[in-house]
């Protein structure tokens, strides 16, 4: 099949995936934008950590639910409905502000709110693509959307301190109601997402919710993988997404400009992995690219980050340890999409996404806590054990959260090379 031939079989996908990368841009530009609000209003760091509370925990809690749900009603109108309530979200923090009477609660509020949407509109949104793209285009399709993300992530940040600077925050605002208007038009007029003839078997909710669980149980290898990066995230969440801009900041006496640096090698890192996803022919073993690919980013980002002590190094560190996670996760979703009856993605991406990120927000707490209490203090003693990691990682501030990265990245390189000679998953590649 040529090209172009791929490219005409892909046309619902690439006008919905358009559509929800541009709305995605300008949801992240106002979550950025309320974050510098919310610093600048309250000062302190416990005002973001909520409002990413907020963000993150009505998805995970509600997300059985919404998954059976999703699994029963029309896909497009749960998608057309998640994303309409989202945009009157934005729309009451507009008022809100444009009236001088926006606090740091009806954030909150309505970040939960919009969570709760999210856990509806996400399951949906996986079985549409599912519906929309051939089978033999899953891991392009994945990369296409793994690059459309580090996108938004590398732009964001720009865009929206651009915007703040010369147009205020309720520019920023009506940027994101656009972008929904653009993506709603898309779905609304232009996807038709093939209906699944869904069999109810008139059984009780409780029981059709646990039904995803059920599913990954039985079948020992999605399970497992599951599990497995269960324990991954936690183990990312500890040490990367927790205490990296602090690593940087804590050992470039604050430096924002070498941090600005190392976050923008993760993204270009990230999108470069993705395109070459997309352009790349899809793995026949994709458990072996999925394992190497995690075990190389776990080497190369983790213990260089505990080992350099110079920018350079965390530059390499951040762009070659993030370009191989789109092969990851765009092998890991086309395992999901092509082992799980259509009927029941809703349902059982729905559970993978509540067992496989869970580890998050615990990681997320862990590592501020080993960092403060624990590694930084004991690498300020003299010891054995400070004296011969003081030779790896180095002395002063910072150099017990090095600690953390040296060991996050150790845990994370051994146990995806023995997972790499599992024959446990190899039911996965066929």
């Amino acid at each position: 099949m040529n090209k172009k031939n791929k490219l005409y079989e892909l046309k619902s996908f690439l006008i919905l995936w358009a559509g929800q990368s541009i709305s995605a841009l300008g949801s992240e530009m106002t979550k950025y934008a309320l974050i510098v609000w919310a610093y600048t209003q309250q000062g302190t760091v416990s005002s973001i950590t909520w409002l990413a509370v907020c963000s993150y925990l009505p998805s995970i809690v509600f997300c059985f639910a919404a998954g059976t749900l999703a699994d029963k009603w029309d896909k497009k109108k749960v998608m057309l409905v998640s994303d309409s309530i989202a945009a009157l979200g934005t729309m009451a923090v507009l008022y809100l502000y444009a009236t001088k009477s926006l606090q740091l609660w009806h954030l909150y509020i309505i970040n939960i709110i919009i969570s709760f949407m999210h856990a509806f509109q996400n399951p949906a949104s996986y079985v549409a693509v599912s519906l929309i793209a051939p089978k033999d285009q899953y891991t392009r399709v994945s990369g296409l959307q793994a690059f459309s993300n580090s996108l938004v992530t590398i732009v964001t940040p720009a865009l929206a301190t651009t915007m703040l600077s010369f147009f205020g925050l309720e520019a920023v605002f009506i940027f994101d109601l656009a972008t929904f208007v653009i993506a709603f038009s898309t779905l609304l007029l232009f996807i038709k997402i093939p209906k699944i003839n869904y069999v109810d078997k008139k059984e009780k909710f409780i029981i059709s919710c646990g039904q995803g669980i059920r599913f990954l149980k039985e079948h020992k290898a999605l399970w497992k993988i599951i599990l497995f990066f269960s324990f991954i995230n936690l183990l990312a969440s500890i040490s990367g997404n927790s205490i990296m801009p602090a690593l940087i900041l804590a050992r470039t006496n604050n430096n924002k400009t070498i941090l600005g640096m190392v976050s923008s090698a993760i993204g270009i890192g990230t999108l470069l992995g993705s395109i070459l996803v997309t352009v790349m022919k899809p793995a026949t073993h994709k458990t072996k690219v999925i394992f190497l690919s995690c075990a190389i980013s776990f080497l190369l980002c983790d213990i260089l980050w505990a080992t350099g002590q110079i920018a350079p190094i965390w530059i390499f560190a951040a762009f070659s340890g993030n370009l191989p996670l789109p092969f990851l996760n765009a092998n890991l979703t086309t395992i999901m999409r092509t082992k799980v009856p259509i009927e029941m993605q809703g349902r059982v991406f729905a559970a993978r996404d509540t067992f496989q990120f869970i580890t998050i927000p615990i990681g997320l707490a862990l590592g501020g806590i080993l960092a403060d209490y624990i590694f930084e203090p004991f690498m300020l003693t003299a010891s054995p054990v400070q004296h011969v990691l003081s030779l790896i990682v180095g002395t002063g501030k910072g150099s017990g959260m090095a600690v953390i990265f040296l060991i996050t990245g150790i845990i994370g390189f051994i146990v995806n090379m023995v997972s790499l000679k599992d024959s446990a998953y190899k039911d996965l590649d066929y």
